[in-house]
């Protein structure tokens, strides 16, 4: 089957000579903070290797949720859906933003402890959530069997539709004087004086005082080449979409088995927690110390493999010249082939314990791989060694809820405004100055 079908977004034909900052990246962190700058006043080129919001950023489940965040994510978070409530009518588009509410059930005595931690953190932040009973979860999923005792619901946490929010977010960044470039990957950065002073692209040079890369699973690559160390791996997950189910659910759920969440169309979003396949490939023996804790917290949800790809990216180029053709060109959308097993059972599961999906037919299944950092925490950082050169990446399948937060924030520190969230939590530097690697919590 063939991968998401994105709202297209036409490129500009000419590129400009000169600007504020360059974005290197067209998902949604880098659309996000292309607009922040263009509404600031600030000149901004948004460089895309291939379209804007085709790979993880339209590939992703489509939550907008603050509950079960790693503790380091929530202010940013709650930056996040205060601007997704205003999205559609600040860019003029639709990005199916819906607050439909969120529940995750409490699978044992651990999950409803940690549940219950969720509505005092919540409070402070002034969002409500709840614990609810096993009649209560009934009404909101009528019909459907479990064997729980409670589950948290959130209202305040939603669902967009990743197909439609990038592009919508570039092009009203476009509005704002935002050059859009597709099919035009960035080579590599330029400095004067040890400072940024241009990049170049397959299709030229722009001179620039700033750049921010914000290339998801390609962020790790670039950085080598540009002589900057960013532990980084990929998880592949895949996700099912569903034909329209009548009379089904409006909010989304987190289950033992199975997630999903409604789509505008009707249909529902389906994917299992346990459906996170790590792929061998060398970087994971150049990076593995630092990934240590992450695999020791979380090895019961990831799915280890020897494949292809190791091969793959071992004949890929690490370095290159300005001059020559880079992988970003040979490779314009990573569309890996999608995993049935998990995806299978998930559906299968539903069926079988929600009768109303009973006859669930399914459209479309497609993989997306995932920027993953060590301690499933993003990187939105100035790259201290490179003055100018800054990193929003390592967004752990978290980075489609937070990334209209993300965007205002590394527009702040690309701007020297104050920013809207301390940003020493994503700090590059935390992986090279002793600092303890920790995963905290999260889904």
């Amino acid at each position: 089957m063939p991968g998401p079908q994105v709202v297209p977004v036409e490129g500009d034909l000419q590129l400009p000579k000169h600007v504020d900052v360059v974005v290197i990246g067209g998902g949604i962190i880098g659309a996000s903070t292309a607009l922040e700058l263009a509404e600031r006043g600030v000149s901004v080129a948004l460089c895309e290797k291939g379209g804007i919001g085709e790979e993880q950023s339209s590939r992703n489940w489509g939550w907008v949720r603050i509950s079960w965040r790693d503790p380091r994510e929530v202010p940013l978070m709650a930056e996040a859906i205060r601007i997704w409530q205003g999205l559609d009518a600040r860019t003029g588009r639709d990005t199916g933003y819906k607050q439909c509410g969120i529940v995750f059930a409490s699978f044992d005595e651990k999950y409803e402890a940690k549940n219950a931690e969720w509505p005092d953190i919540l409070t402070k932040y002034q969002m409500k959530s709840r614990m609810i009973d096993g009649p209560e979860f009934s009404g909101l999923y009528p019909g459907m069997k479990h064997d729980f005792r409670s589950a948290l619901y959130t209202p305040a946490d939603g669902r967009a539709e990743p197909q439609k929010a990038a592009p919508a977010i570039a092009e009203a960044a476009r509005d704002k004087g935002a050059h859009i470039l597709t099919k035009c990957a960035v080579r590599g950065i330029e400095t004067s004086g040890g400072k940024i002073s241009g990049v170049v692209t397959e299709r030229g040079t722009i001179a620039c005082s700033s750049v921010v890369l914000a290339g998801g699973a390609w962020s790790s690559l670039f950085a080598r080449n540009a002589g900057v160390d960013l532990p980084q791996l990929k998880v592949m997950n895949t996700v099912i979409r569903t034909k329209p189910i009548e009379g089904g659910p409006e909010q989304t759920l987190y289950g033992r088995d199975f997630a999903f969440r409604k789509r505008q169309d009707g249909g529902y979003t389906i994917a299992s927690r346990y459906d996170n396949i790590v792929e061998i490939v060398p970087d994971s023996f150049r990076f593995m110390l630092k990934f240590l804790p992450a695999l020791k917290s979380e090895w019961r949800s990831l799915r280890f493999r020897v494949s292809g790809r190791f091969l793959e990216e071992g004949r890929m180029a690490q370095r290159w010249r300005m001059d020559e053709e880079t992988p970003f060109e040979r490779c314009r959308v990573l569309d890996p082939k999608p995993s049935d097993k998990w995806t299978n059972h998930a559906l299968a599961q539903l069926k079988k314990d929600y009768p109303v999906f009973a006859k669930a037919e399914i459209a479309q299944r497609w993989a997306g791989y995932i920027d993953v950092s060590p301690d499933a925490v993003p990187i939105i950082s100035p790259v201290e060694k490179v003055p100018g050169f800054f990193i929003a990446t390592g967004f752990s399948g978290h980075g489609f809820g937070i990334g209209p937060g993300a965007g205002r924030l590394m527009a702040d520190l690309v701007t020297g405004h104050t920013p809207c969230v301390d940003p020493t939590a994503f700090r590059l530097s935390r992986f090279f100055d002793g600092s303890k690697i920790e995963i905290i919590s999260g889904v």
